[in-house]
């Protein structure tokens, strides 16, 4: 009768275990496909331990793999200058110069 109970007791503990788990991963999946600065600001206030216990890097291959491909132009988009006095726009490079796009850490 003890044994039951307890069994049926670490069972339901188990699937909330799971329940949480798969609610939390899928929040962070969500958070994940957000605009940059906004995923940013979300990210700054999780807790440190939480990206070992979800699988951040898989998710994130997936949230953000992209549609791009080979020979595909690149999406528009516009920048900062470094001295922040104006923005620039990549389709104002096309058909005038070569633009190459860096992204990641190079060194």
């Amino acid at each position: 009768m003890i044994r039951e109970d307890l069994l049926r007791r670490l069972a339901t503990a188990g699937i909330v275990a799971l329940i949480v788990y798969v609610g939390l991963a899928t929040a962070i999946f969500i958070v994940m496909r957000q605009p940059p600065d906004r995923f940013g600001r979300i990210m700054a206030r999780m807790p440190m331990p939480l990206f070992m216990v979800v699988p951040f890097k898989t998710l994130w291959s997936v949230a953000r793999a992209g549609e791009l491909g080979v020979g595909h132009a690149a999406p528009e988009f516009d920048l900062q200058t470094v001295d922040r006095t104006a923005r620039v726009k990549l389709s104002s490079f096309r058909g005038k110069q070569p633009v190459a796009l860096v992204f990641g850490s190079y060194t």
